[in-house]
């Protein structure tokens, strides 16, 4: 299945013609998904802490621990931030920070508990690279500490820091942060503790064809033996304010990739669209390219505005109207796709 998959992987990445990848992509997303519907869900992103000693050359959101600009979040300070984002409908936040050198797991478990007792909501927590982080600080084996995270409010897991799945280009790009085997394997963990997970992927930083085809081949590999994927998201790596000189990748480009992990990825079910870094008219083109989900409202988003992207947040009322007209029926949903409201 390996080489099989990496070259038919390949034809659709070197030699398919656009229009009709597209069309394929679309007929399996249609299969999949046969009711019509698109769905998104109201949430914001509450990014606790922007210190980091990760120093990935491809961030523009971190900061060195004493920077003047640097900051950490209270616990009171985020409650505001999910109060606020639950009094205009969101349904879950999506909580993400830097690698913090101080903070420990009793930290995570405090904010945790605090949030469930105080403002309670579905928290779509902390990468592989950070849970493997709050590991090595705190002395603690992994599962233990999923564990206990997931005792203390944590509902699911974003697939955050994989960017590419490749020795070579972490190596090169992040090599202070978690490898490949590690965030497999933080993932493979959490799926057997029934911790839904999702899945995503960064293109634009000098990676081949073939690095960004294996990345996919591991996320099909997991999926066939856990099932835990609820989603898989890819986006176009933003290069303002980096340390990295790459030029940004055009539309094309992604909906080439899109469009083949579609295809390629047929064991996970939900595609979701990039709204943030393509733009809502790309987006909306991405339906027919094997999306079936436009992300989310996003109230508030700090590590790819820090690269140079900017975009107005968009509220239910602006997102049903572009996936309406595109033909679709808009539908919220929860973070394991169960659909709450048709708009």
């Amino acid at each position: 299945m390996g080489t099989d998959f990496i070259r038919r992987g390949t034809t659709l990445l070197e030699g398919a013609d656009l229009l009709e990848l597209g069309a394929e992509a679309d007929s399996l997303r249609r299969e999949a998904h046969p009711q019509n519907l698109v769905t998104f869900i109201n949430d914001r992103n509450i990014n606790y802490t922007n210190i980091c000693t990760g120093r990935c050359r491809f961030c523009a959101f971190h900061r060195s621990p004493g920077a003047r600009d640097s900051y950490l979040l209270s616990y009171g300070e985020i409650g505001s931030r999910v109060e606020e984002a639950r009094q205009r409908g969101a349904v879950q936040i999506l909580l993400q920070g830097g690698l913090h050198p101080e903070l420990e797991l009793d930290w995570y478990l405090g904010l945790l508990r605090y949030l469930k007792r105080n403002h309670p909501i579905h928290v779509h927590g902390f990468s592989a690279p950070e849970i493997d982080h709050i590991c090595r600080v705190s002395g603690i084996g992994l599962k233990p500490a999923l564990a206990a995270l997931v005792e203390a409010g944590l509902d699911s897991i974003p697939g955050g820091g994989a960017e590419i799945l490749c020795s070579r280009v972490r190596r090169r790009l992040s090599p202070r942060k978690v490898g490949v085997g590690r965030w497999l394997e933080i993932h493979e963990t959490a799926h057997g503790l029934g911790i839904r997970t999702t899945a995503t992927l960064v293109y634009g930083m000098g990676e081949t064809f073939r690095e960004l085809l294996v990345h996919l081949r591991h996320l099909h590999r997991l999926q066939e033996r856990t099932g835990g994927f609820t989603a898989f998201i890819p986006w176009s790596f933003q290069p303002a304010n980096t340390r990295l000189n790459y030029e940004k990748t055009g539309p094309a480009h992604y909906l080439r990739i899109l469009a083949a992990s579609r295809i390629l990825l047929d064991n996970i079910v939900n595609i979701q669209a990039s709204w943030v870094t393509q733009g809502p008219d790309i987006a909306q083109l991405a339906l027919f390219f094997g999306a079936n989900d436009f992300g989310s409202t996003m109230l508030e988003e700090n590590v790819v505005r820090a690269a140079g992207c900017e975009f107005e947040a968009m509220d239910e009322a602006r997102i049903a109207r572009l996936i309406r007209e595109a033909g679709f029926t808009p539908a919220l949903r929860t973070q394991d796709y169960r659909v709450t409201r048709l708009l």
